[in-house]
């Protein structure tokens, strides 16, 4: 089984389009087509479902998808471990973030990596946590920076950033502005503006009122910061952010309230990565420029779930 024919798998399973797939890869149609077919021959099983607009796994493609994707890692893994032992860094590194994460600024960190390793080809892109941390399960990440309210995926390990509150965030002209702090109960009915179900802060918040046996309702479901700062601006609903984004700028007008019981709705922030063997070296290389994680007094830390994870 060539890797060539899984790459190319994989991309006909990610853009579901054989052309799509070609053009990402900058390869012929046909020859794309013939990789596959060779591959389906080879394994014995049919993995797509054609038809003239879209191409649909097979039950044999999905059971390939994920392991074909860990055996690309796997061997990109393997020559980039190559070069760091001949004293170089190169290949790719594909990293996550949630958007306006706080507790690292990545493109400055982006900035100084490329700085120090050109050789290096960076791949970065915006979700939600969950979908990160899965991501990085699947090898389709080498890291992401992420706020999980919950236990990691399997085969994810976190290493902990930063942790602070969640505050209510709301127009200055409603009933809880300027209010010392606001009790969960004061909170039932209102209607909420919020992120995406698998962001770091619709979970930690969703999490907090069923503790509370609360009701929410969410109007408006929103993919970026800057959008719910400006819907709860204009009066359309409440929100529960970290305090990071309440003390942004485009929150200047907004009123922020303290939550009476602050331990039951904490944000917390970490790096996601697979376990230690297929921990890329240009990965472990971002890893010593993150804030913070370079002054640690020791190289092993402890993570949630987890043994000890060596950077």
């Amino acid at each position: 089984m060539e890797l060539r024919h899984l790459e190319y798998f994989v991309a006909v399973a990610e853009e579901r389009h054989f052309t799509r797939a070609a053009e990402r890869l900058l390869v012929s149609q046909s020859g794309l087509s013939a990789s596959v077919r060779s591959l389906e021959k080879e394994l014995g099983a049919q993995l797509f479902r054609r038809n003239t607009r879209s191409v649909d796994l097979t039950e044999a493609g999905r059971a390939l998808l994920d392991e074909a994707r860990r055996t690309l890692a796997g061997a990109r893994a393997a020559k980039d471990a190559v070069a760091a032992v001949q004293g170089l860094l190169r290949g790719t590194l594909a990293i996550g973030t949630e958007q306006c994460l706080g507790a690292v600024h990545v493109s400055a960190l982006l900035a100084g990596f490329r700085g120090r390793h050109p050789g290096v080809e960076i791949h970065m892109r915006q979700d939600g946590s969950q979908a990160l941390a899965e991501d990085v399960a699947a090898g389709q990440l080498d890291l992401a920076f992420v706020a999980l309210s919950g236990l990691p995926p399997v085969g994810v390990r976190l290493l902990p950033l930063s942790t602070e509150p969640m505050v209510l965030v709301c127009h200055p002209a409603h009933p809880l502005a300027g209010r010392g702090e606001v009790e969960w109960k004061e909170l039932d009915g209102e209607t909420f503006v919020d992120f995406a179900p698998d962001w770091g802060a619709r979970a930690v918040t969703s999490r907090a009122f069923t503790e509370a046996g609360c009701h929410r309702v969410v109007a408006l479901q929103v993919n970026d910061v800057h959008s719910l700062l400006d819907l709860v601006g204009h009066g359309l609903g409440v929100a529960l952010v970290p305090r990071h984004i309440a003390d942004k700028p485009q929150a200047d007008t907004l009123s922020v309230v303290r939550l009476a019981d602050a331990d039951t709705a904490v944000w917390r922030s970490s790096v996601a990565l697979p376990d230690l063997a297929r921990t890329a070296p240009a990965a472990r290389q971002l890893l010593s420029m993150v804030p913070g994680l370079d002054r640690a007094p020791s190289p092993e830390y402890s993570v949630p779930g987890g043994g000890p994870l060596r950077p």
